[in-house]
């Protein structure tokens, strides 16, 4: 493996992803050139495990390589206490007092994985595909990332984390160590932090900007989380959903009971479940809980934005399989803006049992996105109060003997917590800044979306430092985070490799 100084050598021609070649003439290492160098410490990160609840060890690993690494790369860098497991820091070295300073978040634990589901033996054994002429994948050798032959933008890369959300740390390395074999000066100063807690385990990053604001304070924070617009062409994301989980309970008799013998006498519950639920939301996805739409700003300014995105929405139909989707909002980008209310699990009996009974209760897990406007706790208090109004007595925990006999109607939720939604002023001068450092960087203005659907920890960072927040996603949009196959499409590495250069080269006071 070559250090990053090597890079300065480098005289072989400059490879061409599809996103065009460099931008800046001059330079000596392009941004393929220094992706390159970084694929094999790439292949080595994926192959660390990465999920929290699964494995503390695995987890500390993580935050040993990464803090090594960037080192390695000419970072200062250090472990952040974070309870079971650390984050990671890292700053740009020679930080000036007359440049303003940019936070950058990515997250280095990773979501469970079901080997089975997977196209490849091990999710945490990196394989490189090629798609043939009738869309299959198939493996080429992973020793084509880095020989002498040029790269084709559309191999993919399948590991779990691959995109979510290894891959934009290692683009933060390639970006630096490109400027650095330049001789390219930041206009900014260059802070990072990797979350060990994004994906599972508890939230603590609250915690862990609380014991280290100083070090993290910063004038902007830029997330780097979440997939691309579809066309791949630069993206800025100003907000994203927040959202809360709760189980809807209805009640019946004490235990399961015979549907012979009480069959017609006994309530079943879970027929009073479903007319309970479709009392809730139209057939069309609407809801229709008084009260649940109020706060969304769709205003005209708002609404031509929206529409400006340019989504094909046949392509993301046929992506997911449907042939028609729900009515809120005129476009897709408008059913981002609203809140969701939907249905994850339902419980009723023993799932797989032949039991001939009436079972004790039915219940249903809801999963609801928020946007700002419609804040957690109010959607969950309008869900209790139009539960109440259907004429059910609401219980804590299981009913007593007393409100059994005394209730026909009865229902518990629980839970309710949940994250926040966030959205930075369309106008702020955070935005201006990346958006004119694409433009440079690219010649064209970045898709610009008001919020996307996926949740991100935003809260934290907006509380604890008081800055402005963007997102800047970096990878495609189809590459199967959370699910199996897992991907990255190598064209987006180098064009993310380019747009972190062009942010860490662009004075953030411009965009005041």
């Amino acid at each position: 493996m070559k250090p990053a100084s090597a890079l300065i050598a480098l005289t072989c021609a400059a490879l061409t992803f599809a996103s065009g070649g460099p931008a800046h003439a001059g330079d000596r290492v392009t941004a393929p050139e220094a992706a390159r160098q970084v694929f094999p410490e790439f292949i080595e990160f994926l192959k660390i495990p990465n999920v929290m609840h699964l494995s503390v060890e695995d987890m500390q690993r993580n935050a040993d390589w990464l803090e090594a690494a960037f080192r390695r790369h000419g970072f200062d860098a250090r472990q952040l206490e974070d309870g079971e497991t650390p984050m990671v820091f890292a700053q740009a070295a020679d930080p000036s007092p007359d440049r303003k300073t940019v936070l950058f978040y990515a997250h280095m634990d990773g979501q469970a994985v079901f080997p089975k589901e997977w196209d490849q033996p091990d999710p945490f054994t990196p394989v490189l595909k090629q798609r043939g002429a009738g869309g299959e994948w198939s493996p080429i050798a992973l020793e084509s990332l880095t020989g002498s032959a040029p790269v084709d933008p559309e191999w993919r890369l399948f590991a779990r984390s691959a995109a979510d959300d290894k891959a934009p740390i290692m683009m933060l390395i390639a970006a630096m160590d490109m400027m650095r074999a330049n001789g390219t000066e930041a206009a900014i100063n260059i802070k990072i932090i990797i979350d060990s807690h994004e994906e599972g385990g508890p939230p603590t990053l609250k915690d862990v900007v609380a014991r280290n604001r100083e070090l993290l304070r910063a004038d902007a924070v830029v997330m780097l989380d979440g997939p691309m617009h579809a066309s791949n062409n630069p993206t800025l994301v100003f907000g994203h959903r927040g959202g809360m989980g709760f189980e809807l309970k209805v009640h019946s008799a004490n235990n399961d009971v015979h549907s012979g013998h009480f069959g017609n006498f006994a309530p079943d519950p879970s027929f009073a479940l479903a007319h309970l639920l479709s009392t809730m939301r139209a057939p069309d996805g609407r809801v229709l809980i008084p009260g649940f739409y109020d706060g969304v700003d769709m205003n005209p300014g708002m609404k031509a934005v929206l529409a400006a995105v340019p989504d094909d929405e046949a392509a993301i139909r046929k992506r997911i399989g449907i042939a028609e989707s729900e009515h809120v909002g005129d476009n897709y980008q408008e059913a981002m803006n609203y809140p969701t209310f939907n249905i994850t699990s339902m419980i009723a009996g023993e799932p797989g049992s032949r039991r001939s009974i009436i079972p004790a209760f039915a219940a249903a897990r809801v999963s609801s996105r928020t946007v700002p406007g419609t804040p957690p706790a109010r959607q969950l208090a309008l869900v209790r109060n139009w539960v109440e109004a259907q004429g059910y007595h609401l219980v804590d925990g299981e009913p007593t003997e007393e409100e059994r006999l005394k209730y026909p109607l009865l229902a518990s939720i629980t839970g309710g917590g949940g994250m926040s939604a966030l959205m930075t002023p369309l106008d702020a001068g955070v935005g201006k800044w990346a958006a004119s450092a694409m433009r440079r960087e690219f010649g064209v203005d970045p898709v610009r979306i008001p919020i996307m659907g996926g949740g991100v920890p935003t809260q934290p960072l907006a509380n604890g430092l008081g800055a402005p927040i963007l997102l800047v996603p970096l990878v495609n949009a189809d590459n199967n985070q959370h699910a199996a196959n897992e991907n990255l499409r190598i064209g987006n590495f180098e064009a993310g490799v380019r747009t972190l250069r062009a942010l860490f080269t662009q004075d953030l006071s411009a965009g005041d």
